[in-house]
């Protein structure tokens, strides 16, 4: 893989909002899952602190749900992470982003009311598949 774009956008093609979700180094030591976090990336910025940039970006984090990949799927299991009740955000630098990451909401057995459309999945489901079989390269890291 020689480049990826990870996209933050009020208005992607004309249309809904996207904030891509993305993989996170927070172990380096670590394989797999088992080194990395989940997070939607709501803006990128920087700021120049003593002469040196610093490019970073706003993120809402995601928590692994177990401490192994889901039994019937094979896919790790993610929910959205809050501190009292008020989600869970950080400021990270971009050099920790690994790679984009797919997310497959967990459905219910009720059919959703038509206006649901896919731009509201991350904001209305609270829990999440990540999707290994995205293509190869994730298939490679979420184990």
């Amino acid at each position: 893989m020689k480049r990826e774009h990870i996209r933050v956008s009020p208005n992607w093609r004309n249309g809904c909002a996207r904030k891509d979700c993305v993989f996170v180094i927070t172990d380096p030591t670590a394989h797999g899952m088992r080194g990395m976090d989940v997070a939607r990336v709501l803006t990128f910025f920087s700021f120049r602190l003593r002469g040196k940039q610093y490019p970073c970006a706003v993120a809402r984090w995601f928590n692994q749900v177990g401490d192994a990949p889901d039994d019937q799927t094979g896919m790790w299991m993610v929910e959205p992470s809050s501190i009292d009740n008020h989600a869970h955000f950080a400021v990270i630098h971009v050099d920790s982003i690994f790679r984009s990451a797919h997310l497959i909401p967990v459905y219910d057995t009720e059919m959703l009311p038509a206006v649901i459309k896919s731009h509201h999945t991350l904001d209305i489901f609270t829990l999440f598949y990540v999707n290994k079989f995205a293509d190869h390269h994730a298939f490679e890291i979420a184990f």
